[in-house]
């Protein structure tokens, strides 16, 4: 592999590989990308990924995982910085990077319960960090002012899978959390997020709950 070359390994459906996509796709860096099946990791995979989990980013013979990781790597690597440089800022920044990765795995917990009970408790739990964030987000299309930045990314996969549960199931999460609406929308929009899915990701994503049972989907 050329030391230039980049391929990020996925699952079609992981909301951690689909920052990662959307850094590459604003930034415009070219890479490749390998799908693997989660539910039966090949061995070569296993062992470049010490967790066990996507994303895995190989760049020519070295490998990092963790989307904010490579998110941050991706940025350093090129121009346009998406990240602040001032410590204090770009540690504020990593904060709700890191804080968007809950709220994406409350989205999950949400969307995949069997049950009512766990589906409104995991629920509840979404839409309290959803009314924190709603005190965070500007007003002028992205997080942070009229700027897109790696706290975009983190969370755009969010809404990705928000606005398929509304249209599919009418499951309004965003209902009275008009900026995160309008976050939603902007980004959305977007050609680095609507392409950073697979062509027919609606579709897989629903067969999946559906498949899984999940309470979301009945």
């Amino acid at each position: 592999m050329s030391k230039n070359t980049i391929e990020l390994i996925s699952f079609d459906l992981c909301p951690f590989v689909q920052r990662s996509v959307i850094t590459l796709k604003k930034k415009g860096i070219d890479f490749n990308i390998t799908y693997i099946d989660l539910a039966d990791k090949p061995e070569w995979f296993l062992k470049i990924s010490p967790l066990g989990k996507v994303p895995v980013l190989r760049y020519g013979d070295d490998v990092l995982f963790e989307s904010a990781i490579i998110n941050e790597f991706l940025d350093e690597i090129t121009g346009e910085a998406l990240m602040p440089s001032e410590p204090l800022t770009k540690a504020k920044h990593r904060g709700w990077i890191e804080y968007a990765s809950h709220v994406l795995m409350d989205q999950y917990l949400v969307s995949t319960s069997d049950n009512e009970a766990d589906f409104e408790k995991h629920a509840a739990n979404l839409k309290q960090k959803l009314a924190r964030l709603e005190d965070e987000v500007g007003d002028q299309g992205f997080f942070e002012k009229d700027t897109f930045t790696l706290i975009d990314s983190a969370i755009a996969p969010l809404f990705t899978r928000m606005e398929i549960l509304a249209k599919q199931f009418n499951h309004r999460f965003l209902q009275g959390f008009p900026k995160l609406i309008a976050l939603s929308k902007s980004l959305i929009e977007k050609d680095y997020v609507s392409g950073s899915v697979i062509s027919d990701f609606e579709d897989v994503y629903v067969n999946y709950l559906k498949a899984n049972k999940a309470y979301i989907s009945a």
